[in-house]
Parts: C-alpha cells; sequence; structure tokens
C-alpha cells in the first residue's frame, strides 16, 4: 500500500481509475474506519485514506496536541480494509503561508456542535472541501456517528455542486453499545462500558416513541431517566431534530427523518452519538 504525501503525486497515483473511494479520517484508525473502507473497496476500483489532523477544527483548549496518533496502526487497518494507498499531507500543505480562506456553511452548522465547539463546523468544511478537491473521488465515505457533519458535508456538496457521491455508514458500535471513536482511547476499559450510558439513553428515547410518547419532552425525558444512573455524565446536549437540517422537533410528524443526538463528557473526554427515533427494522447498526 502506497503512502503519499503530496498532491501531485496523489494525482499521479490516481490516473486512470474508472472509479475512487475516498475516506477521509484523523488517524488513529478503528473499526469503524474499517467499516468505512471496506465499503469503499466493495464498490470503487481505488480506495484513499487521507489521515489529517485538522488544526481548523480544534478549538481553543481542545486536545489537538494530545490527540492520538500512530501511523503503523494506521497502515495495518487501512490496508488489511482494503486502501490502496494512504493521502498524508502536511499542515503545511493544506495550509500554505498565506491560506486565508474559509468555509462557512450557515444553519445546519450553527446548533448542537456548532454551539458548543465555536468554529469547528468552518474548519471541518474547509478542510473536507479541500481534500475532495485534491482527491476528486467519486464516493465519499463518512460514518453516520458524526451525524451533523455528514449533514454539514451533504449540504457544502450540494451547495457548490462538488461532483461526490456522498455515502453515510452506519455507526459501528462496541458490544456495549459505545460508538467507537478514536477518542475512546483516553478511556479505561471500564469507563468504557460506562461511557455505553449514552447509547442506552438514546435506545430509552426510541422506546418511549415506541410506547406512544409524540412530544420531544417526554421523549427526551426517558433518556435523561437512563442517563441519571451514571453520575459521571456531564451532559452537554440531547436533542430531537429533523435529520437533514438539524432544526429541532418539539413533536414527531416524520419520525423516519428524526434523530436524536446526544454529546457529554464522561471521565473528562467528551463523547457523542445519534439514532434515528425509529431504528432500522433490518437490523442494521444504528
Amino acid at each position: 500500500m502506497e503512502l503519499i504525501e503530496s498532491p501531485t503525486e496523489l494525482r499521479a497515483a490516481l490516473g486512470g481509475a474508472d472509479s475512487v473511494g475516498f475516506v477521509p479520517t484523523m488517524g488513529y484508525l478503528h473499526g469503524g474506519h474499517a467499516h468505512l473502507i471496506e465499503r469503499a473497496r466493495a464498490e470503487n476500483d481505488r480506495v484513499v485514506v487521507s489521515i489529517f489532523v485538522n488544526p481548523l477544527q480544534f478549538g481553543v483548549g481542545e486536545d489537538l496536541s494530545r490527540y492520538p496518533r500512530d501511523l503503523d496502526r494506521d497502515r495495518q487497518v487501512a490496508g488489511t480494509a482494503g486502501a490502496d494507498l494512504i493521502f498524508l499531507p502536511s499542515v503545511a500543505t493544506m495550509y500554505p503561508a498565506g491560506f486565508a480562506t474559509r468555509v462557512d456553511v450557515s444553519g445546519v452548522s450553527d446548533t448542537l456542535e456548532g454551539a458548543s465547539r465555536s468554529g469547528h463546523f468552518t474548519g471541518v468544511a474547509t478542510v473536507v472541501l479541500k481534500l475532495l478537491n485534491l482527491v476528486r473521488p467519486t464516493r465519499a465515505y463518512f460514518g453516520e456517528k458524526d451525524w451533523q457533519q455528514l449533514a454539514v458535508v451533504r449540504r457544502i456538496v450540494r451547495d457548490l455542486d462538488v461532483p461526490v457521491e456522498i455515502v453515510g455508514c452506519p455507526t459501528v458500535r462496541e458490544p456495549s453499545g459505545l460508538a467507537r471513536s478514536s477518542r475512546n482511547s483516553y478511556l479505561t476499559p471500564e469507563q468504557q462500558d460506562r461511557a455505553s450510558v449514552l447509547f442506552r439513553a438514546l435506545r430509552a428515547a426510541q422506546g418511549a416513541y415506541a410506547r406512544g410518547a409524540g412530544r420531544s419532552e417526554a421523549i427526551l425525558g426517558a433518556a435523561r431517566e437512563a442517563l441519571a444512573g451514571e453520575p459521571a455524565v456531564e451532559l452537554d446536549y440531547l436533542a430531537l431534530v429533523e435529520g437533514e437540517t438539524l432544526a429541532p422537533l418539539t413533536a414527531v410528524v416524520t419520525p423516519h427523518t428524526a434523530r436524536l443526538l446526544i454529546a457529554a463528557r464522561l471521565f473528562g473526554v467528551r463523547l457523542i452519538d445519534n439514532v434515528p427515533l425509529v431504528p432500522d427494522p433490518s437490523g442494521g447498526t444504528a
């Protein structure tokens, strides 16, 4: 598997491919990333994984300096899952001297993560658009765990006529239900097990709706009751929203478009998760 650092080498390596699948990451790859790569492998001639810890999407006091990094592990995970090459640009490559452009996606990026992490989605939107322009993929794959990020990326592609198909892939979870994330590495096994309360809370909200609750206060109340049993939870937000626009819902009108989202700190680590209000009847991972 090739490791490429320059855009010129990247374009040469992808020349002649009928289709290119692209999985953008910040590295420290895990099973969730492997699932994205495997999906890309099944649907494209060539598969590119980018690894770039993007400084623009980290706020003051966030974990940029200590974000986990392990290139040897990343190469193993990516290669086993079927990637053809890893694109490993430097900060200087992505943001050369004089770089002055930012991509701002209003509306869908303003609430939830956008409200809690000022400037985060401007950084995400800027780096994603730049990576899409560099790789020029046929399809790009994003995990549904970062639901708001996925909504922002879809809006960029739609509004700016970027010629790529955005493929959202279901969240991959630990046996406990905890969504797989690079930040889980900050937690001990016991803490990871306790952090699965976020998923249990979302499932409790789904259950409340299935039993007939139709208003957000009742649905979210079931989630809060589940969270109350874990003292380590420092809740940031818990929301029932329309899945595409992320507009808050007070009552459920079209359940199959509604989404439950949560963010909280546990043991000093900020975690996010989400599920559809109505689970996939096929049994797919939420």
